[in-house]
């Protein structure tokens, strides 16, 4: 009785092991700073299988971004007694955070 290593799907895998992967391939540089979204596409596109998936890789690191950049912007507002626009920011703060919960 013979065992069959069974091939396991890149999602399921570490990011440890897709480094590993992505470093055996020649045409992916970079690998070590790349984040477990970013190491499966390129995988994925250097061996050429179709992506199923709808999630676009550091969507949720342009969304945090923009959070950090509307808190700078709400805390000179607050400083500034702008209520109006204090309001405005948090909400906008509350709506990419569960934008970013829902993307990841």
């Amino acid at each position: 009785m013979v065992s069959e290593k069974k091939e396991t799907p890149l999602e399921k895998m570490t990011s440890k092991e897709l480094r590993d992967i992505a470093l055996d391939i020649s045409e992916i540089t970079g690998a070590h700073g790349m984040n477990k979204a970013e190491l499966i596409q390129s995988i994925k596109k250097a061996k050429g299988i179709k992506d199923n998936s709808k999630k676009a890789p550091g969507l949720v690191r342009d969304i945090k971004k923009k959070i950090k950049e509307l808190k700078v912007k709400q805390i000179a507002a607050g400083e500034a007694d702008e209520k109006k626009t204090f309001v405005i920011l948090r909400r906008k703060i509350s709506r990419l955070k569960k934008k970013s919960r829902r993307a990841a």
